[in-house]
This record gives structure tokens, C-alpha cells and sequence, in this order.
């Protein structure tokens, strides 16, 4: 993260607001100073659906877990804000907004599921036209946030294609076959991904 990735402070997290920023490249996220932020990362990353790097040990991985979409989104969210560090941003009221996103069919979810039926992994987001902008992803078993990023990106390419914002490159993002297209290049290709 740097100074520049915040573009906008203050506003709600009122479902309509946060799609209208989504369309203008913006997320939301709260600031270490307990400020509403709309965050448009200067180095901006992205995963495009051609691009996922899937190695041997996630293949294996693939066939070990059951896959379901939208099955239990709630947890999903829950799940991921569980892992968030002392001044995590996923407070109650992003699961609140969140949620009523999914139940109006914008935010969808990706859940793992190990062979007795415990949630062990997942991912969730909002998805306008070709974009799906990933929000957080967790895990507790191992591969499982790597085998929902995987099936996302196979949902998707089924489609008409598409691109996966992640946001910020990580390494272990990178090494999933992300990429830094930066905010200017970003910002010119979302018309065409919405």
C-alpha cells in the first residue's frame, strides 16, 4: 500500500454506494485511523483468467475438496475476517453490506469443503459484468483459498471471459500468476471488463 491509494475518505457503506464505486475503480477499506477509505491502488493488481499458474501440488489439491459457489456466503465472509490481524477492515458492517450485496446477486462466494463437510477455504467479492473483484480469501486446510481462486477463474473463462482484481500483488498472489498493471492501465481497461 502506499499514500497514494486512497482517493476518497468518509461516505457509507450503503450497498448502492459501494457498487458505484467498484465501477469507478474504487473499494472500500477502512484506514488505520478508523476512517471510512476508497481505496484505488496506484499498483494495482490484477489476475487474468489466462494467466493462473496452476502447479502439480494444486491439481492434487483440486481433487481433494468439494467446490460450491454461493453456498454459504456469510461464512465465507466470516471466515475471512476471522484471519484478519488486529485493526482488520472486514468489520460487521462490510459482512452487513456484503451480504445484502450477495442477496441482490452482485457478491458471490467460492466455498471449499473437506471430505466431512467442514468449510476449510474460500473466497468472496463482487462481480459487475467480466469483473470480479476479489475482496479477501481464507484457508484452513492447506491449498484451499489457491483451489477457490483456481475454480473461480474456471467459472469465469466459461463465460465471456474476464479479469480478477486482487487489488495489491502479493507473493503469494504473484505466484499464482498476478500481475501489476498499475492504476492508470487498470482504470482505462474496466469499461471494457464492465
Amino acid at each position: 500500500m502506499s499514500d497514494g491509494d486512497v482517493v476518497a475518505v468518509g461516505g457509507d457503506m450503503s450497498p448502492g454506494l459501494v457498487l458505484q464505486a467498484y465501477r469507478k475503480g474504487m473499494f472500500p477499506m477502512y484506514m488505520p485511523d478508523g476512517h471510512l477509505g476508497w481505496w484505488s491502488p496506484v499498483e494495482r493488481a490484477v489476475l487474468p483468467l489466462e494467466g493462473l499458474h496452476v502447479s502439480r501440488s494444486l491439481r492434487k489439491s483440486v481433487r481433494r475438496y468439494l467446490i460450491t459457489i454461493d453456498e454459504d456466503f456469510e461464512e465465507v465472509i466470516r471466515g475471512c475476517a476471522d484471519l484478519q490481524l488486529e485493526g482488520g477492515w472486514i468489520t460487521e458492517d462490510f459482512i452487513s453490506t456484503y451480504t445484502e450485496l450477495h442477496r441482490l446477486g452482485w457478491a458471490h462466494s467460492v466455498e471449499i469443503w473437506d471430505t466431512d463437510g467442514a468449510l476449510v477455504g474460500g473466497l468472496y467479492g463482487v462481480n459487475i459484468g467480466g469483473l470480479f473483484a476479489g475482496e479477501s480469501m481464507f484457508h484452513w486446510a492447506r491449498d484451499a483459498s489457491k483451489v477457490a481462486l483456481f475454480h473461480l477463474t474456471v467459472v469465469m473463462s466459461s463465460g465471456e471471459g474476464g479479469l480478477v482484481d486482487v487489488q495489491w500483488q502479493t507473493p503469494h498472489l504473484e505466484s499464482l500468476g498476478a500481475r501489476v498493471i498499475g492504476r492508470d492501465q487498470y482504470l482505462s481497461d474496466l469499461p471494457e471488463y464492465l
